[in-house]
């Protein structure tokens, strides 16, 4: 049985990062429910700010070098991708935003996504609900229901607490893990060197019809 693939973003900027540690936290649990149906899982992660300078490049030039395009390849054939950004000014981050517009419209059609945020308080927690669901609903992705939002506060809750941090990843993981158990994404075979036009339309345009 073919392994399923779950890339993961995260587009914090300080070292160590909270978002770093939401998405981990998010990528282990999704693989855990993964792994308990039988499936093995292949984890790939991408930190952004490693690949900032190639981002800004790619939007000035429209060429991605090898990493920056090994990014693309992951999270555009991937099962399963999880994406999770610090929120700054209500909103989700520029260098996530600007990954995100990096990729081919039709790049995560039919892709099961968890959204998650990390910030100072939980009043930032409705960017997830206003700019990072309908940012990825636009991408015609499958957005699971249960988005993850960390407060600081949230990192020190028990976990008997009520909608407590660890109950509400084990909540996003299991309906990630449920779309990917049956995804078929990462095994379509792209064929590099397919021609978006048959050899009779190249010849009509060769002739001038």
């Amino acid at each position: 049985m073919a392994a399923r693939k779950l890339a993961v973003v995260s587009s914090g900027l300080s070292n160590p990062s909270s978002t770093r540690m939401l998405a981990d936290k998010l990528a282990e649990a999704t693989k855990q429910k993964l792994v308990g149906t039988g499936l093995e899982v292949d984890v790939a992660t991408f930190e952004l700010r490693d690949l900032a300078h190639s981002i800004t490049n790619n939007m000035l030039t429209g060429f991605a070098d090898d990493a920056l395009q090994r990014a693309i390849d992951e999270v555009t054939r991937a099962d399963g991708l999880i994406a999770v950004t610090p929120v700054f000014k209500t909103s989700y981050a520029g260098l996530f935003k600007s990954f995100i517009d990096i990729i081919d419209n039709t790049g995560l059609t039919d892709l099961p996504v968890v959204i998650g945020a990390t910030g100072g308080t939980p009043r930032h927690s409705l960017a997830l609900d206003y700019a990072m669901r309908p940012l990825f609903n636009y991408m015609h992705s499958i957005v699971v229901p249960t988005s993850v939002y960390a407060a600081s506060d949230d990192w020190g809750a028990g976990e008997d607490t009520v909608k407590s941090l660890p109950e509400r990843i084990d909540r996003a993981a299991r309906e990630l893990a449920g779309l990917m158990e049956h995804s078929t994404r990462s095994a379509t075979v792209v064929d590099p060197f397919a021609l978006d036009e048959n050899f009779d339309q190249l010849l009509g345009g060769f002739q001038g019809n």
